[in-house]
């Protein structure tokens, strides 16, 4: 049985995917390659960048909200967007990735950050 995050987060990506479709983003007929999705995805953690470097202003489009927010937001439109067009189960990984990494030690293998 799927937790309640798994259950609305595979909801809210499907809606996501829709809007994704309606909106053009997604050609019948044309297949967008993995690649174009996560530059894609990494063009929104660039414009989080960014707007941090800018001081993280108001967003212009959704003002009551920063501009790293709103980026982040749009990575994971962006994640969402994707996973559900593939059908992979990102939330169900989200969840057991939580679980391998309270197991791990401390900054595992030495990392620095």
């Amino acid at each position: 049985m799927a937790s309640k995050f798994v259950e609305e987060w595979n909801q809210l990506a499907k809606a996501v995917h829709e809007t994704m479709v309606q909106k053009g983003f997604w050609e019948p007929g044309i297949e967008k390659n993995d690649g174009e999705q996560i530059a894609l995805m990494h063009s929104e953690l660039s414009e989080c960048l960014e707007g941090i470097r800018h001081g993280n202003p108001a967003s212009e489009h959704i003002p009551d909200f920063r501009a790293a927010e709103e980026e982040l937001a749009d990575v994971v439109i962006r994640i969402m967007d994707t996973a559900h067009a593939r059908g992979w189960d990102v939330a169900e990984a989200v969840e057991a990735k939580m679980t391998f990494n309270r197991n791990r030690p401390h900054k595992h293998g030495g990392k620095k950050f």
